[in-house]
């Protein structure tokens, strides 16, 4: 039993040492918490009536679920002619990240 939990600890601080603290893409880097939002593509913001977002979630960088295209978020907000794309970040110790696209427009 206890080697049991001394390689199950060992396979997990391994994961989490090779998987790297930022477990999603950002403009900057945070170790233990990270929440940014940060703009891609903008053409008339002014114009865009509708908002759409889709997200993806990754757990401990090993598994990653979600469809955070700009597909996803123009159907989500009904979106058929995009001012903007903007993005989110977020990562928790690692442990869990959020990665969200947000699509203005018509």
């Amino acid at each position: 039993m206890k080697r049991t939990s001394l390689l199950l600890s060992l396979a997990v601080l391994i994961g989490l040492t090779s998987a790297g603290c930022q477990i999603v893409a950002s403009p900057l880097a945070g170790g233990i918490y990270n929440e940014t939002k940060y703009g891609d593509v903008a053409t008339d913001t002014a114009a865009a009536g509708k908002e759409g977002k889709a997200c993806a979630t990754s757990i401990l960088g090993w598994v990653a679920t979600g469809d955070a295209s700009v597909h996803a978020a123009k159907s989500a907000g009904g979106i058929t002619t995009v001012a903007s794309v903007d993005h989110s970040a977020k990562n928790i110790l690692g442990i869990f990240g959020e990665w969200c696209t947000i699509v203005r427009g018509n």
